[in-house]
């Protein structure tokens, strides 16, 4: 009995010795924390932060009724401080839109939009806000200019698509029989070599008989 009364006066000795030792040691861990915290970041590498970048938005519609584009290629070309960011391409959705959120602000964009049986589009434009939308209006292919006639405003005379050149067709020569010709004389009529020519009339018949005496 008086061994479980020690055993147990011993344990509550060491607990209350371990919350003691925790204790003086919790301000030192704190104070280490608000030291952390007062000195600035640092990296490895020299750290430089991503550009502010724009949401641009861009609607293809047709020229002729302003119906959606679906499927049409949209190329971005930003330019920004003289330094060329690379070119992106995304294809508009069945509303005919396309958007995307990495361009930098204040960069000189070029825009090229392609779409099957329409005129290729292409257009600068300064990207300055945060948010741009753009409707371009697709026409058909025109006429291509010429310093000898104003096609100016004109459609093309070329269908869209691959254009194969129209070649004039050769004829054949016409095939004979070996062993036999045609002639052809004068009245037009065409004969074979083989045929036989009439024997030319006897010296004795005459057409007309003389009288005898």
């Amino acid at each position: 009995m008086l061994f479980r009364h020690t055993a147990r006066r011993a344990l509550l000795v060491g607990t209350f010795a371990l919350f003691a030792v925790f204790a003086s040691l919790a301000p030192v861990h704190l104070r280490a924390q608000d030291d952390d915290t007062s000195k600035p970041e640092q990296h490895g590498r020299k750290y430089k932060a991503p550009p502010v970048t724009s949401h641009i938005e861009v609607t293809v519609v047709k020229g002729f009724n302003k119906k959606p584009i679906d499927g049409a290629h949209v190329v971005f070309h930003p330019v920004k401080d003289g330094e060329d960011e690379g070119t992106l391409e995304i294809k508009t959705h069945p509303d005919g839109k396309a958007a995307i959120d990495v361009i930098p602000t204040g960069s000189q964009v070029r825009i090229q939009v392609i779409a099957d049986g329409f005129a290729t589009y292409a257009d600068d434009y300064v990207i300055s806000e945060a948010s741009r939308e753009i409707t371009i209006a697709m026409i058909r292919p025109r006429a291509q200019i010429s310093t000898y006639v104003d096609n100016s405003g004109k459609p093309s005379q070329m269908q869209p698509g691959v254009q194969v050149p129209i070649r004039p067709k050769k004829t054949a020569p016409a095939t004979t029989t070996p062993g036999s010709s045609s002639t052809t004389d004068s009245s037009g009529s065409t004969g074979s070599g083989s045929s036989t020519s009439t024997p030319p009339p006897d010296s004795s018949s005459t057409s007309g008989s003389k009288p005898q005496q």
